[in-house]
């Protein structure tokens, strides 16, 4: 998912900020909250979206939401809401988390399959795959998309092994029509 301008330049000022603060860490921590508690709420993402609902009245509830939050993290939701940036919420958490996770050395890898794969299948196509540095950390993501029909996709930042079962009938398919 491409990531926009706006999602890029707030979680850069809150980063530049929570740098000069001390506070990160627990920022970094408070803004996973947020993205897992949009994501999974589609009441929520609606209620960002509205252009009906009051800006008070959405910074009142979403200080509620998040009322354990730093007051760091607080600002930040009320800023992006007087700003009318409020359906960019989860996109500049994800961000700000991206940006946090980058600058610790994390690498983040997705890993896309027909079916649900075990721990050790994960951990083996890991180990094979010359993209993941095993010295790094790294965060795992699992997708599962039976429309590849078999295989894996592997994506390590902007690098990507494409082992799909879908992928091989494709440039089999290809192959076919040229000869």
């Amino acid at each position: 998912m491409l990531t926009s301008k706006v999602a890029k330049r707030y979680a850069q000022g809150l980063l530049n900020f929570t740098q000069e603060s001390g506070s990160t860490a627990s920022v970094f921590s408070e803004m996973k909250d947020i993205v897992q508690t949009i994501s999974k709420s589609k009441e929520l993402q609606n209620f960002f979206s509205s252009p009906i609902i009051d800006v008070k009245k959405k910074i009142s509830i979403a200080l509620e939401i998040f009322k354990s939050f730093s007051p760091v993290s607080q600002n930040m939701v009320t800023m992006v809401i007087k700003h009318g940036r409020e359906s960019q919420m989860q996109n500049i958490a994800q961000e700000f988390v991206n940006k946090v996770e980058d600058m610790n050395g994390v690498q983040r890898i997705t890993l896309t399959a027909a079916t649900t794969l075990s721990t050790e299948n994960i951990q083996n196509i890991l180990k094979s795959s010359a993209l993941v540095n095993h010295e790094n950390k790294f965060d795992v993501k699992t997708i599962i998309n039976p429309n590849i029909l078999g295989g894996y996709i592997l994506r390590v930042g902007d690098q990507q092994i494409d082992a799909s079962v879908k992928s091989k009938l494709t440039q089999l398919q290809k192959e076919f029509q040229l000869n």
